[in-house]
């Protein structure tokens, strides 16, 4: 059974930024990306959480590296459409792929009485994962909502293109059920509402 998500559970969406959408500097000349659903997983997820009442927390991603997008002195550093922080949100900017490295995430998210995390956002294998097994370690209640994720193909140093499922897929399933619950956005939302019991909370390591 997984309690219902209360006013100690924070929305944290990861890096919803234009430049994720670059697709050849991510992955390579064959640059592609999986769940194109995401954005609306996501979408309707902020949502349910604003009309809740509930904490939303942002990261964005400000790259050291020359020739990345994502950078906030680029156009395609902003945030996607639609995914604005409001007042009341915590927002931390970060240069490196966890968004609790130098960054006041922990401090602001205990502060408000925030024990559980719901994640989702860019990109499933880099920040989200980084995120998301520091959320775990740290000892955060910690979801993953998988369909609220993408990331693109990668290309290995033997040079073989590893499809973007397949990169999403291996991330989720190294995080699910031992640094955090993988669930649906689905689940999330209806979390909202009260108690699933037909869902197993499988975060590990505790």
């Amino acid at each position: 059974m997984i309690p219902a998500f209360g006013t100690e559970t924070a929305l944290l969406l990861i890096d919803v930024q234009v430049g994720v959408d670059v697709l050849e500097h991510w992955g390579g000349p064959t640059g592609r990306r999986n769940n194109p659903a995401a954005e609306s997983v996501m979408a309707n997820l902020l949502a349910s959480w604003r009309a809740a009442g509930r904490q939303v927390a942002f990261t964005r991603h400000d790259s050291r590296e020359a020739a990345s997008p994502l950078k906030f002195s680029l156009p395609t550093g902003a945030q996607k459409s639609g995914f604005e922080p409001a007042a009341g949100d915590i927002v931390v900017s970060k240069d490196v792929n966890s968004g609790f490295v130098g960054t006041s995430l922990e401090v602001d998210l205990r502060r408000r009485g925030v024990d559980r995390l719901v994640i989702a956002g860019f990109f499933t294998n880099f920040c989200v994962e980084t995120t998301t097994r520091m959320a775990g370690n740290l000892g955060f209640d910690t979801y993953l909502v998988h369909d609220g994720c993408a990331t693109t193909n990668r290309v290995g140093p033997d040079g073989v293109d590893h499809d973007p499922d397949l990169v999403h897929q291996m991330s989720v399933a190294n995080l699910h059920g031992e640094f955090c619950t993988a669930i649906t956005g689905a689940d999330g939302q209806r979390l909202l509402d009260g108690d699933a019991g037909d869902l197993d909370r499988a975060q590990g390591n505790e």
